[in-house]
């Protein structure tokens, strides 16, 4: 195995001081144009690549961001985790992904190797709501900014989806279709996505004189949502929701399936189905979903934003709760008021 290509054997090759070599590659860094091209060139023939990591320790700017996500499985993450990457990477900076299971405990446990990668910024996605890993990198010195999750901690940015205003949207057409045994499938109790969702469903039900006809837990897990929408809808007639809001797309899908394929009943003309992401799917003909959309791309900007106004002036940038407005995507999957029509779905 070939020996690693040292600075110094570039700076021999290129004519010039080691010093010079370490300002080529250290960005912002004074150097001519001349010793530039000098160093890059002789940089390419002995095939020499510099150490980030080494550089960081020496200027404590790693250039690295780390990202902690907790849940995976529903589509609307691996798209928006894709574009906070991309944003990031434009503005100079690498992303290291952090898993972590949803238990407290194990986010917890990862705090301390987020801290020895000596990132200058975190994110969260995915994290549950008693998680302290927030706490933690502030009292560290590390800027972080939740993203899709809220928490009630001073100082601490959050970028979300306006979720209790989306909850209401939901209950607001289900009411405005003249349905009468409105139900949910909650998502995950842990996530500040499904608490808002749920308290805005609830208070505008509760404002149109109805309470939620039936309920249960689908966590945010494909079979949870499929063994809740069995215990809801497989039973007598009179007793069967005539709709239900599913707290997010991949749930609600999974809820589609086991009403029309297990147990033979017409979305919408017996029960109407509505979600809650706008994720890829949802818009297939298959499924053709009701549901509100996160618009990922204004959730990105945020929070990239935010996060390198926390890095590059710590001391005057302050904290901002972003709720970010999701229109109401109506398709084919629930009955719909008197006189809307369903959206074309993009392509």
């Amino acid at each position: 195995m070939a020996e690693k290509v040292t600075s110094l054997q570039v700076a021999q090759l290129a004519g010039v001081s080691q010093s010079a070599v370490s300002r080529v590659f250290t960005p912002g860094a004074s150097v001519s144009k001349k010793t530039e091209d000098k160093v890059r060139k002789a940089a390419a023939e002995l095939g020499y690549r510099p150490n980030v990591l080494a550089r960081a320790m020496v200027s404590g700017k790693s250039r690295i961001i780390g990202l902690v996500v907790g849940y995976l499985e529903n589509y609307f993450y691996p798209e928006a985790l894709e574009k906070l990457s991309n944003a990031l990477q434009e503005q100079g900076y690498h992303v290291l992904i952090f898993m972590a299971s949803r238990s407290a405990g194990n986010i917890d446990d990862v705090m301390d190797e987020i801290l020895d990668y000596q990132v200058d910024g975190v994110v969260l996605a995915s994290v549950p709501m008693s998680s302290d890993i927030a706490t933690r990198c502030q009292q560290a010195g590390v800027p972080v900014v939740l993203f899709n999750r809220t928490q009630d901690l001073d100082g601490i940015t959050t970028v979300a989806s306006d979720n209790y205003a989306g909850g209401r949207k939901v209950a607001e057409f289900l009411l405005a279709g003249g349905h009468e045994r409105i139900a949910y499938v909650a998502g995950w109790q842990g996530a500040s996505t499904q608490r808002d969702r749920e308290a805005g469903f609830r208070a505008a039900l509760a404002e149109g004189g109805q309470d939620v006809f039936a309920h249960d837990v689908g966590d945010f897990h494909t079979e949870n949502a499929r063994a809740a929408a069995r215990r809801m809808f497989d039973v007598a007639p009179g007793k069967r929701p005539d709709a239900v809001f599913v707290a997010n797309d991949h749930m609600a899908l999974a809820v589609m399936d086991v009403i029309r394929f297990e147990l033979g009943l017409r979305v919408p003309e017996d029960v109407s189905v509505i979600g809650y992401d706008d994720v890829p799917p949802a818009g297939w003909p298959a499924y053709n979903l009701t549901t509100i959309r996160q618009r990922a791309n204004l959730m990105v900007a945020e929070t990239v934003t935010a996060l390198l106004d926390h890095i590059d002036t710590p001391a005057t940038a302050k904290p901002r709760k972003v709720a970010i407005d999701g229109p109401l995507i109506v398709r084919t999957s629930a009955r719909l008021p008197k006189g809307w029509e369903p959206q074309r779905t993009e392509t």
